[in-house]
């Protein structure tokens, strides 16, 4: 593949030109024992009649271009054949695409360097992102590196610093940036976004810094003697920068003070500085053509939500909302945040909105509605219902005089149907896993059984209420949690795919690094950090399919969920349309 930029994809979407990833094919080899499940992607600018050939060093070894899916099954060949895939337009073949990312034994180690620890501390593969970096055209990974000392915001102590490093999938390091001492660790501090906002071809990322943040090319942002961590190892004093680095050197490219800035720490809720250091992040299509940065700051009293645009090389600020203005105080929109934000156009007018727990920011920056039904652990935004036109949200709540979870209409946040309250909801999933019932299905920790979009109780609960991912070959949904895949069933779930040497991040949250649509097909991977942490491990499905998507990447809102999914408590992308059974 060539090491050039290019500029971004354009994808027409209506009448409207959308910036999107200049992606390949994607292609990869995935051995099990009995042969190569060879599957490629299907992009958004292929003609609707393509083919495809599959060659093997230079020999194709098809009968007949591949019309109804994008994967083929080849027996009997080794794990180190060597593929390239050709489209096949009009009857006449294209150019090769890149060769096949050999999994053999059905996974790919991607080679990681772990930092060196410190005193009293050791360093673990935490989540990650994924993003072109360097402008050839596949995707490369972002890692959070998390000290063995790493705290919750409601628990005292000094951390060790949060580390990122940037790779190809060839692990090659390509720069390390180093948070400093003044950012403090754990699941609610870093948020970091991995997107190509300025439309170079190339992703960048962001995240918060502060005095002795050090980039990818070893300058440091703001003071490099600075220490502003009090007794109990908090950070409540001093500067608080938002950066935007390069995602090809990891140097930073804009620097500006974080919005907002931490003010009063007791404004946030309590005076010990628990609830002032709460950070979300995301990106969003906010004028439906062009990628929007999101950072936002507290949800269980003063919610304050920052939207960025990157062009020029400079951050500038879109707009901010905020629950303490004076055109928002008093009308319920203070303490509605989750542990995690959607992204999604849920109004139907082409542009992105923030839906920020149980209420929603417009694509202007204006309110658009609160169900005053609190903060809560977990939300799916997703196109929940084949039968009805539009996006629906499904959430959970925390307080116990509050309904332990709720079916929502993300347009204008009526509340369609809800469960009962009387506890601390912590777990709750939305997604098509049962081919018996029409429509996705939701449960949740509070609940003993899966429910319709109608909101009837239809079977028995899943074994897990984690994440999702399409593994096999139908379009159902797959459970994901831990480092296992089940497939459900009403009699009880079937194990697809366990982990080897392999673990689960972020404590009981028992999530991946990331899982998505990254590589091949339109089903999903998923990486697991190494038992030793000295490499990603990815495991991608060796199971035929006889359905034919355009790559999940290029559905706007599925790209921007996988952008967002390693803020706080972790959640699964979900598709801008239905995709299910």
């Amino acid at each position: 593949m060539s090491s050039l930029p290019r500029p971004a994809a354009a994808l027409n979407a209506g009448a409207v030109t959308v910036q999107a990833e200049n992606l390949d094919r994607g292609l990869v080899s995935v051995h099990d024992g009995a042969g190569n499940l060879v599957s490629w992607r299907l992009l958004a600018t292929d003609p609707a009649g393509v083919a495809f050939n599959v060659y093997r060093g230079g020999v194709k070894v098809n009968s007949a271009p591949i019309t109804g899916s994008t994967n083929f099954r080849h027996h009997d060949a080794p794990a180190h054949a060597d593929y390239q895939v050709k489209a096949v337009v009009n009857g006449q073949e294209q150019g090769s695409s890149a060769h096949a990312v050999q999994f053999r034994g059905g996974y790919l180690d991607v080679p990681v360097s772990r930092p060196p620890g410190g005193f009293g501390f050791t360093y673990s593969a935490n989540d990650a992102s994924v993003g072109d970096l360097d402008g050839d055209g596949d995707l490369d990974i972002v890692l959070k590196w998390d000290p063995s000392n790493s705290k919750d915001n409601s628990q005292a102590g000094v951390t060790g610093s949060t580390v990122v490093d940037g790779y190809t999938l060839q692990g090659e390091r390509l720069w390390r940036i180093d948070l400093g001492r003044n950012i403090r660790s754990g699941a609610h501090y870093t948020q970091f976004q991995v997107f190509d906002y300025d439309g170079d071809g190339k992703a960048e990322v962001a995240m918060k810094t502060a005095d002795g943040t050090r980039d990818g090319r070893g300058t440091v942002i703001g003071n490099s003697g600075a220490d502003h961590r009090n007794s109990e190892g908090r950070i409540l004093s001093g500067p608080e920068y938002l950066t935007m680095f390069s995602g090809s050197t990891g140097a930073a490219l804009s620097t500006v003070d974080y919005v907002p800035a931490r003010g009063n720490v007791c404004n946030w809720g309590d005076c010990y500085g628990n609830r002032v250091d709460r950070f979300l992040a995301g990106t969003a299509y906010l004028n439906g053509s062009t990628p929007s940065l999101i950072m936002a700051r507290g949800y269980y009293t003063r919610s304050v939500i920052a939207a960025w645009d990157f062009r020029n090389g400079q951050l500038t600020r879109r707009w901010t909302f905020d629950t303490n203005s004076s055109t928002n105080a008093g009308k319920g929109y203070d303490g509605q945040g989750s542990h995690s934000l959607s992204i999604g156009d849920v109004d139907g007018d082409g542009r992105d909105e923030v839906v920020y727990g149980a209420m929603a920011v417009d694509d202007n920056g204006h309110a658009l509605w609160t169900t005053r039904t609190g903060h809560g652990d977990a939300q799916h935004l997703a196109d929940l219902d084949p039968d009805d036109p539009g996006l629906e949200y499904f959430k959970v709540s925390e307080s116990s005089s509050q309904p332990s979870s709720l079916y929502i209409d993300p347009a204008n946040g009526s509340i369609r149907w809800r469960t009962g309250s009387g506890s601390d909801n912590g777990r709750g999933v939305a997604g098509d896993i049962w081919a018996g019932n029409r429509g996705a299905e939701m449960w949740s920790a509070a609940d003993s059984s899966i429910r319709d979009t109608n909101g009837a109780t239809r079977g028995r609960e899943p074994s897990s209420a984690n994440f999702l991912a399409w593994w096999d070959g139908d379009t159902t949904r797959e459970l994901l949690d831990g480092t296992r895949i089940d497939k459900y069933g009403t009699g009880g779930d079937t194990r697809l795919l366990t982990g080897s040497g392999v673990h689960s991040n972020n404590g009981t949250k028992a999530t991946p690094s990331l899982s998505g649509d990254i590589l091949g097909d339109w089903r999903e991977e998923v990486i697991w950090p190494r038992s030793d942490d000295n490499a990603l491990r990815i495991y991608s499905t060796p199971v035929a399919t006889d359905k034919r998507f355009v790559t999940l990447l290029q559905d706007r809102m599925y790209r921007t969920g996988l952008a967002w999914q390693n803020t706080a408590y972790n959640q699964p992308p979900h598709p801008g349309f239905f995709l299910g059974g």
